[in-house]
């Protein structure tokens, strides 16, 4: 395992004519981390994964300075799993030109995430820009816990670039809450009632597939999960095709993003 601290070296040294398939993580790797790596090593000759906790795409300074950071643990999990290739660049080296960062949403976009952490998603497109510019990976693997996020990076950057990306199933808990880096902050007791927030939205949504009226039933459901949590930001049904209004039994998915105390969480079924 090689690792780079600079992205500059990492694009002169390492030959992404092999079949190189890319992991961006914030680090504080778990599961959800561990199974995009191993979908792109099954999938490619090399792995490269990066690991970078990005400034810009935090709206909120103390949430950047809380975020969970393992570094050592991080490069135990990835030594283990034979990746082949580690970035771990430092903030100076992505952010060389700030004219790179300017990426704006489309006001259509501004929903869900969007709406609740102005300038999370130009944040994200910015970085990911950088590493693309740079990282002449042929694929890239997300998580689909991260639903709209792959949405915004696959519209708003697939065809400025050749690296193919590849959204991967969510990793869940007992086939319920989602891994997260987050999770860490958790007490025994909040994360016990993040499986019964998932269970109930899994139920939910087996529920509308059987018989679609019953997305009306989506209040029951917000007051069901609030005494759950501390509270919902947000507990929508989108279509997951265009993130819009216009939704059916083929196409709907439930996006909810909730607090306990001040760790934010999302999902989606």
């Amino acid at each position: 395992m090689i690792i780079f601290k600079s992205i500059n070296k990492l694009k002169n040294q390492v030959n992404f004519k092999a079949n190189v398939g890319f992991v961006p993580t914030m680090g504080s790797l778990h599961k959800g981390h561990i199974s995009l790596i191993k979908i792109s090593k099954k999938k490619c000759n090399k792995t490269l994964v990066s690991i970078f906790v990005n400034p810009s795409q935090f709206n909120k300074s103390n949430d950047y300075k809380k975020y969970p950071r393992n570094l050592k643990n991080d490069l135990k999990i990835l030594k283990k799993l034979k990746v082949d290739y580690v970035l771990v660049p430092s903030i100076k080296d992505i952010y060389k030109k700030k004219n790179q960062m300017k990426i704006k949403l489309k006001k259509k976009d501004k929903v869900l995430c969007s709406k609740y952490r102005p300038g999370h998603f130009e944040g994200v497109l910015g970085v990911i820009s950088i590493f693309l510019k740079n990282i002449k990976a042929k694929f890239m693997f997300l998580g689909n816990k991260d639903f709209q996020q792959v949405f915004i990076i696959r519209k708003y950057l697939e065809k400025k670039f050749k690296t193919k990306i590849i959204n991967c199933k969510t990793i869940r808990f007992k086939n319920s809450f989602p891994y997260s880096s987050r999770n860490n902050f958790l007490s025994k007791k909040n994360f016990n009632n993040g499986i019964l927030i998932s269970d109930i939205l899994k139920k939910f949504h087996n529920q509308i597939i059987n018989d679609f009226s019953r997305v009306k039933e989506i209040k029951n459901i917000t007051n069901k999960i609030s005494k759950k949590c501390s509270r919902i930001e947000y507990l929508e049904i989108r279509n997951k095709n265009n993130l819009g209004k216009n939704i059916n039994k083929k196409n709907f998915k439930i996006f909810i993003a909730y607090y306990f105390g001040n760790v934010r969480l999302i999902d989606n079924f």
